[in-house]
């Protein structure tokens, strides 16, 4: 049995961003640290291999273990290798609990890396916390995942609130939309992108045509549609992830309903783009950062692109590449906390990232000892001809 640690945590009251009681602190570093033995790190991952959301969960899973294999090849982390382990919770909240279940309490992991899906991070994380397991760069951009501020909790992407707020923001000052529908999966995760929307329209004094809240694994969508177009809705928002929006979006065609569509990170997807049809020609979507194709020429895209392909005999994604950038990421986090890693030298670490890039292109990542959301920048492209398309070359804001 592991013996005990001490919890710490940060002060959040003003102008307070140092550790709690010293105490605390040397009976947490001195205790044996779960998952971290002489020889490895034990680091775990639930995700979607076989749901609704398996084009996402799949590519991130493989790309991380892409970039563990590469530094387990290289000798490891300060002498440690990583041994990453995989569930899959197939979107489904009772297998997310199982599956963080067994990572904490019979795998024994030191940290929880990209696991995916609002509902299921906002279900696991009690029971992970209690054991202190860190959740580090959730593949959710929920502000949950990093709100409120614990040593626990480091959140990657700009926030869904923040994504909509640019979004509704960005098309009423520039296409003149008037009338903002909002369509939504009924989850933590589509309430969230639900919220963004509605602020952003009462702060501008919008109009909130019309709403739809759906269940993640509804198929059919004609009467939500119809009821937003007969609203005289000119920008619908969604919160939507993959199927259900290319159903949406399929259905909208059949209508003969011309309408700006816009979706968020969860929707920023090539299975999105390339789905048979092109019903999402013309489709946009905010997301944190922007997906590199495989034919882009920059050497180090193209190295992890083709090494992704002729290793899993599939295109890297989006997703995908936002999982290696976060593995990446976190192998240098853990290469800075040393040879003495634990719960304090880990923290410690991730909190001294400032202006950190991945080798996409993506948004600069800083953490800090008062504020572990990474980035808040979001980007808007659309989708021309199959491919993901920038529409702007700055991030948007609100």
């Amino acid at each position: 049995m592991q013996p005990t640690r001490v919890v710490t945590r940060r002060s959040v009251l003003a102008g307070t961003a140092g550790l709690l009681a010293t105490p605390a602190i040397i009976g947490r570093a001195a205790a044996a640290t779960r998952g971290v033995s002489d020889t490895e790190i034990v680091i775990g991952m639930m995700t979607d291999l076989s749901g609704v959301t398996a084009v996402q969960g799949s590519n991130a899973a493989k790309s991380i273990r892409m970039a563990f294999d590469d530094i387990n090849e290289k000798g490891g982390i300060n002498g440690r290798k990583v041994r990453f382990i995989v569930e899959d919770m197939e979107y489904l909240v009772p297998k997310a609990v199982q599956a963080m279940n067994k990572l904490v309490n019979r795998d024994d992991i030191f940290l929880s890396l990209s696991s995916g899906g609002t509902p299921m991070n906002d279900a696991v994380m009690p029971s992970m916390f209690e054991k202190q397991v860190p959740n580090v760069f959730p593949l959710t951009c929920a502000r949950s995942m990093y709100e409120p501020l614990s040593p626990s909790k480091y959140g990657q992407f700009s926030s869904y609130y923040d994504q909509m707020r640019a979004c509704v923001k960005y098309f009423a000052e520039t296409k003149g939309k008037k009338v903002i529908g909002s369509m939504y999966q009924d989850t933590d995760f589509g309430r969230d992108v639900h919220a963004g929307v509605v602020a952003q329209v009462d702060a501008m004094k919008l109009k909130l045509g019309g709403t739809s809240a759906s269940r993640p694994t509804d198929v059919d969508f004609n009467a939500q549609v119809t009821r937003l177009k007969e609203a005289g809705c000119d920008l619908v928002c969604m919160g939507t992830i993959v199927k259900d929006t290319i159903i949406i979006l399929q259905t909208a065609h059949k209508m003969g309903w011309d309408v700006d569509f816009c979706g968020q990170f969860a929707t920023y997807s090539t299975a999105v783009a390339e789905a048979p049809g092109e019903p999402a020609e013309g489709f946009y979507s905010m997301s944190p950062g922007l997906y590199a194709y495989s034919d882009d020429p920059r050497p180090a895209v193209h190295d992890v692109t083709t090494r992704f392909k002729q290793k899993f005999g599939i295109e890297i994604n989006y997703l995908g590449e936002a999982g290696y950038a976060a593995a990446s990421c976190l192998i240098e986090v853990l290469q800075r906390a040393g040879r003495d890693l634990n719960l304090d030298t880990f923290q410690k670490s991730m909190e001294s990232i400032k202006d950190w890039r991945d080798i996409f292109g993506g948004p600069p990542l800083t953490i800090t000892a008062t504020d572990h959301h990474a980035s808040t920048q979001s980007f808007l492209s659309v989708v021309k001809k199959t491919r993901w398309t920038p529409v702007v070359a700055e991030p948007l804001g609100y």
